[in-house]
């Protein structure tokens, strides 16, 4: 989807559209959680401070959040995926990858299944999507964002490995900032300066991430599209509207945290044995501590005695604490663990 969040409150207040949006944060506090492509053309993105946005562009609107409806919306559109094929992983409430090899519709043309599906995404949602069209996942996510907004792309066996070796490699998905400046002091900046490197020296250098940059480099990547794809991990965080040192404070505002963790855990039906807090300090420097339970979770007070343990063992705080993050991993989709789990509410 095209700036989904952003989007969506556009279209739901029709004052809003065309002007500078950012969803999320507000002028002093926070961080964008997407931008409207009029606050984009100011350098605006999702994950920056709010203060940066505003900086960068002085007329930007915040407006709050509505997951709620994002939710909706995001299901309605997994429906009109479900007519194409059952062949759907999500990746977010905006975007997911599609095999449509053998497809519901007896369509041999991708490109024409891909257009059908962004016209009845207008349809139903009035919103515009883009998508890409490829021979595996990698190639199909970069072409999906060489037309946006509004548009999709087709990257052909043909085409795919010529594709690859112009991109700088900063722009891979699945490269990261840190990644892209290791390769950079390797040498690396593109993908034909990722292709030279042989799999020996990319296995040495990034580990088990090797052999994918290898693939990918050759236009090549075998993962498949699974239905069935387990979350990692369930989190949520605040940014508080004045930074906090009080211990006692700081633990009052993990509660809530854990309460919206253990709500998705429910409605998901997963349980996890890992507990993270990310503490995020009023310099933006942030830092996490992780501990992982014998048996599964079982309720919110589990959640939250082990995030208050944590949050406990970095006190005195080296700054005053900005924003709190509670994530739960090493999820389970069975519920199972070592103790009886007898409470799961489905």
């Amino acid at each position: 989807m095209d700036a989904f969040y952003a989007s969506v409150e556009q279209r739901d207040n029709p004052a809003l559209c065309g002007l500078p949006l950012a969803v999320g944060g507000s002028a002093a506090r926070g961080v964008v959680a997407a931008a409207s492509y009029e606050a984009r053309a100011f350098g605006v993105h999702s994950a920056m401070p709010s203060v940066t946005a505003k900086r960068k562009c002085p007329d930007l609107i915040f407006v709050a959040p509505r997951f709620d409806v994002y939710r909706q919306v995001s299901q309605q559109i997994r429906e009109i995926f479900a007519d194409y094929t059952a062949m759907i992983e999500p990746l977010s409430l905006d975007e997911a990858y599609l095999d449509v090899t053998e497809n519901l519709k007896g369509m041999e043309i991708a490109t024409e299944i891909a257009a059908e599906i962004r016209s009845r995404i207008k349809q139903v949602t009035n919103l515009n999507a883009s998508a890409g069209i490829s021979y595996n996942k990698f190639l199909a996510k970069m072409a999906s964002d060489l037309n946006k907004p509004n548009g999709q792309a087709v990257i052909t066996p043909k085409n795919g490995p010529g594709f690859v070796e112009t991109l700088l490699v900063k722009k891979f998905h699945g490269v990261g900032p840190a990644t892209a400046e290791r390769m950079k002091r390797h040498g690396i900046e593109t993908g034909l300066d990722l292709r030279s490197k042989s799999l020996g020296f990319l296995q040495q250098q990034f580990g088990k991430a090797g052999p994918y940059f290898y693939g990918i480099a050759r236009g090549i990547d075998e993962r498949q599209v699974r239905p069935d794809r387990m979350r990692k991990s369930i989190g949520a965080e605040d940014t508080f509207v004045e930074d906090i040192e009080a211990l006692d404070l700081a633990k009052a505002e993990l509660r809530p945290l854990a309460e919206k963790v253990w709500r998705a855990c429910k409605t998901h039906g997963i349980r996890g044995k890992t507990v993270t807090v990310k503490i995020k300090y009023s310099d933006f420097s942030q830092a996490t501590r992780s501990r992982t339970v014998p048996g599964a979770i079982s309720d919110t007070d589990m959640i939250l005695d082990v995030a208050e343990t944590l949050l406990a063992s970095v006190f005195p705080f080296k700054r005053p604490v900005r924003l709190l993050g509670v994530t739960l991993s090493s999820l389970d989709a069975s519920g199972s663990g070592t103790e009886p789990q007898l409470d799961l509410d489905l």
